[in-house]
């Protein structure tokens, strides 16, 4: 439950300290002075018990203490430590020179406790100030993506396959000690019999080894679903068991796109941004008028970023209710199924700006896509010639390869021409020119709020921390929107 009494009020002494040592034109003082962080306690209200329970810090010193550590780079126990000797970070903590702060496991036991929804909450309440504000437009959302690494080694696929069966035995160890010493036993005697074999046949025995166990396993959460409430030696088991699967499923389909990297981060994935990497992709969107983030989300390695615009647009006007009327997207967006899914009438009813691939843009003596008939069978494209030639029986049976055409023609054709008819309007050239600034918001993140690894583990907790990146990215540029609007210093130091 909620303290009570965890406040201790900044005496007049206090007061002067911070008039003294503090400039008024301090950042903490003019995001203090700007932003309301009042409405973080509503927001995590149900996250705490009003008669059970230690209690607690006052949440909005907690997540006070989580931007200060997003905003200058720090850890949950270097913030801890900066804001005991740090004038500024009390004054804008709220606190007197006397008041105590939290142990840093507590930080970190708050960001569990809150989670990814609240998160949300959290980043939503922000770009809802910025709303208030009259800063955030609904005109256009800028949309892109970069790379984010995972916390992680890269093991070999003979580590991997060692790392995913310790963690099943570990698991496995409370529910049956003796069936994990016997299965001990064998890895060693596996390891020791094929010291001088090659990889292939070292790594073949340990997959059947782990696909063994894993089928003695799987008898385990049956056995046990009768009990009242899962512990956590359950939630462990099944999470080890889950693992498991995948990497056997994996060595089954050896070329399959969604393979499992890691058995400390099972989520991670490898993608390709540039060059190939292992981790996540951060995908943003963002308000040209204001450069305000508006919506973000973060996926897989491999997961399907242009698809992902759909998720970020309604996430956002679920939250704000507004309605979004254009997005621009980089060429990846140039897909049929992303096209029509974002312009649709009944549906998003947006309009897409997106550099269309090189096919069909500029004028060719050659047939279009669009002159192509499909034939009566549905299995050919038939030339608009062909069916009046005199000689077409007569004409080659395959034509040369070094001088063939590869024609594409689909259900999305009329996408396709719509998004290219537009590439050549003048709109178009104005709101491709706005692009860049979602790009250099991407690198604001990645260079100066380290976005560009993970510090977490997860896809959950990894997105926590773009949430948090891109609130303090936000506030700055309030504070700074406000700031020029006001044309006056925000803030005197009480």
């Amino acid at each position: 439950m909620l303290k009570s009494d965890y406040y201790v009020e900044p005496t007049e002494l206090d007061l002067l300290i911070f008039e003294k040592l503090i400039p008024t034109n301090h950042y903490l003082c003019q995001v203090k002075a700007i932003i309301d962080f009042g409405f973080v306690r509503s927001e995590v209200q149900d996250c705490y018990s009003e008669r059970m329970g230690r209690r607690a810090m006052d949440p909005v010193l907690m997540f006070k203490l989580e931007f200060l550590g997003y905003q200058y780079g720090l850890s949950d126990r270097e913030v801890i430590a900066e804001a005991q000797v740090n004038v500024a970070y009390r004054y804008f903590l709220d606190l007197s020179v006397n008041s105590p702060l939290p142990v840093p496991s507590l930080l970190s036991q708050f960001r569990t406790g809150l989670g990814e929804g609240r998160h949300q909450g959290l980043f939503d309440g922000i770009v809802a100030q910025a709303r208030h504000y009259g800063l955030v437009k609904d005109r256009l959302r800028l949309k892109e993506a970069t790379h984010v690494i995972a916390n992680i080694a890269i093991p070999s696929t003979i580590q991997l396959v060692a790392q995913v069966r310790d963690k099943l035995l570990d698991s496995w160890r409370p529910y049956d000690p003796e069936g994990v010493r016997v299965a001990v036993d064998e890895v060693e005697r596996i390891r020791r019999s094929t010291a001088d074999l090659k990889d292939e046949e070292r790594l073949l025995q340990r997959v059947e080894h782990l696909r063994q166990l894993t089928a003695r396993v799987d008898e385990l959460p049956a056995q046990l679903a009768l009990t009242s409430r899962p512990d956590p030696n359950r939630v462990r088991l099944e999470a080890a068991l889950a693992t498991a699967h995948k990497l056997l499923a994996d060595q089954d389909d050896p070329d399959g796109p969604d393979r499992l990297r890691s058995a400390v981060d099972t989520e991670a994935r490898r993608g390709k941004h540039g060059r190939y990497y292992d981790g996540y992709t951060a995908d943003i969107s963002l308000d040209p008028d204001s450069e305000i983030l508006t919506a973000l989300n973060v996926l897989p390695a491999n997961g399907d970023e242009a698809a992902d615009a759909r998720t970020l647009l309604e996430a956002e006007q679920t939250a704000h209710g507004n309605r979004v009327e254009a997005i621009s997207i980089d060429s990846i967006g140039f897909q049929g199924s992303v096209l029509r899914d974002l312009s649709q009438p009944e549906g998003l009813n947006l309009t897409v700006y997106v550099p269309p691939h090189s096919q069909g843009i500029a004028d060719s003596p050659y047939f279009k896509p669009t002159d192509f008939d499909l034939s009566p069978d549905g299995l050919r494209l038939m030339c608009p010639q062909c069916a009046a030639c005199p000689f077409l029986d007569r004409c080659l049976v395959k034509l040369p390869a070094k001088h063939g055409r590869f024609v594409s023609k689909n259900d999305y054709q009329a996408e396709y021409e719509a998004a290219r008819q537009l590439a050549q309007t003048e709109a178009y050239t104005q709101v491709r020119q706005q692009h860049p600034k979602v790009e250099r918001k991407l690198a604001e993140m990645v260079r100066y709020h380290p976005g560009r690894r993970a510090r977490y583990r997860g896809l959950a907790r990894v997105k926590i921390q773009f949430l948090l990146i891109g609130l303090v990215v936000n506030v700055k540029r309030i504070v700074r929107l406000v700031r020029s609007s006001l044309k006056t210093p925000v803030l005197q130091p009480a």
